[in-house]
């Protein structure tokens, strides 16, 4: 497990977060106020990903959501994708880059001396669900639907299980990754995609790739 040193320097940490996370509310609302020409331009148009039958969640989910019953919340009343806009392109954008630039990557066995452990990443380090899990929240935060931002578990480059936060979009499903700070469509990085979080149940659906891994613990 790594520490973060004195309580001054954790409480310094959680501060920061914080104000990261207050930045990330109120910047859906000032880029409304930008012209679109300083804003991103808004990606292509793509096909989604078409989930299939039931899926086992992850173990170190379940868990999570033992200890963050906030995050896993579902509402059914929520939108099931998100109508991008220029402003709301840029804001996804930007807490992608910020997060991937903030939390220091750390795998979970350095970290916590166990192979997979999700969380928010509050004392700024974690791996790639922690990164996700925590955009997710900003994004959430900001007002877009949790319903439309579905954590989702792949095989990367190396084979290894990782995880991704997908954005479904009216434009197609985007992906936010903590190894790269372009948000690109799914079928663009060359990944595996094995299941992810449902949209219609507070359970997880299959993607027709390979056979999942048990834990997502790769930095």
């Amino acid at each position: 497990m790594r520490t973060t040193g004195t309580g001054h320097f954790k409480s310094g940490l959680q501060m920061g977060m914080l104000a990261l996370l207050a930045l990330c509310v109120g910047f859906i609302g000032a880029a409304e106020a930008q012209t679109t020409t300083q804003m991103a331009a808004l990606p292509a148009t793509t096909v989604g990903l078409t989930p299939g039958a039931a899926a086992k969640p992850i173990l170190a989910w379940t868990e999570f959501c033992q200890s963050y019953p906030a995050e896993c919340a579902f509402d059914r009343g929520e939108p099931a994708r998100i109508a991008l806009t220029p402003a709301i392109w840029s804001s996804i954008v930007s807490v992608n880059r910020r997060v991937n630039r903030t939390i220091e990557p750390i795998t979970d066995q350095d970290h916590w001396g166990r192979p997979d452990r999700w969380d928010l990443a509050e004392d700024g380090a974690g791996d790639c669900e922690d990164f996700q899990l925590l955009k997710r929240q900003m994004l959430a935060a900001a007002g877009l639907p949790r319903r439309a931002m579905r954590m989702t578990v792949v095989i990367d480059e190396k084979g290894e299980g990782h995880a991704v936060l997908t954005l479904i979009t009216d434009r197609g499903d985007y992906i936010l990754d903590n190894k790269t700070n372009a948000v690109m469509p799914w079928h663009e990085t060359g990944y595996v995609f094995i299941k992810r979080e449902g949209q219609d149940a507070l359970a997880w659906v299959s993607l027709g790739g390979a056979s999942s891994p048990v834990t997502t613990a790769n930095r």
